[in-house]
């Protein structure tokens, strides 16, 4: 149970804590890099819903929302939204600026 004397700053920070585990831990290598870096960069600027939302995307399976972020197979429509657009946006950048560094 919560500690209802917790501030909301600590509970969000341990939200971002949960979050970024699971974003960096997924168990499949290509997901883990989009998805690591996506939550660790821009996480901390979402809001609740916005965290809602990517939390919902990452109860999914690898395989699938890997699919979806890089665009192999098609979205159902119930995850095809500001979020996982925002996800494929940063892979762009995220990818093409370690591309820059010299990897790949």
């Amino acid at each position: 149970m919560a500690d209802i004397d917790a501030r909301p700053e600590d509970a969000r920070k341990q939200r971002l804590g949960r979050i970024s585990y699971r974003a960096w831990r997924r168990g499949f290598r290509e997901a883990d890099m989009v998805l690591g870096p996506f939550v660790d960069q821009v996480g901390p600027s979402m809001d609740d819903g916005e965290l809602d939302q990517l939390e919902h995307l990452l109860n999914e399976e690898d395989q699938y929302l890997y699919a979806w972020i890089i665009e192999k197979e098609p979205t159902p429509p119930e995850f095809d939204g500001p979020m996982l657009a925002r996800i494929r946006a940063f892979m762009r950048e995220h990818v093409a600026a370690e591309v820059a560094k010299g990897i790949g």
